[in-house]
């Protein structure tokens, strides 16, 4: 009996990346749900655009992987938006994060 019989094929751990990149990606809405019910109103938290990014990375090293054009250009173009996002979120008035964790 070889080693090999006990490592993933290429397939199978590739498909347990793409799984990882949508549980990250799930993830999100996970941290904005119970971050707007602890709020009572619709929140989205920084993590939600951590999740985002992580998730959407790990999605497109899949995507490029299967070589879809569609998921690729879909996971690219989120990536744009939640680094843009992060941007903003890390970019914002220190007295404003301070009145918003008061709050």
């Amino acid at each position: 009996m070889s080693t090999s019989a006990f490592l993933p094929s290429s397939d199978t751990a590739w498909l347990c990346i793409g799984f990882a990149g949508q549980a990250l990606f799930a993830m999100r809405f996970v941290v904005q749900w119970v971050a707007s019910e602890r709020k009572r109103q619709s929140v989205i938290p920084a993590a939600f655009w951590y999740f985002s990014l992580a998730g959407g990375l790990v999605l497109l090293s899949y995507a490029l992987w299967r070589a879809d054009p569609i998921f690729i250009v879909g996971q690219v173009s989120g990536l744009v938006i939640y680094g843009r996002n992060l941007y903003f979120v890390s970019s914002a008035a220190p007295t404003s994060a301070a009145v918003q964790t008061a709050g």
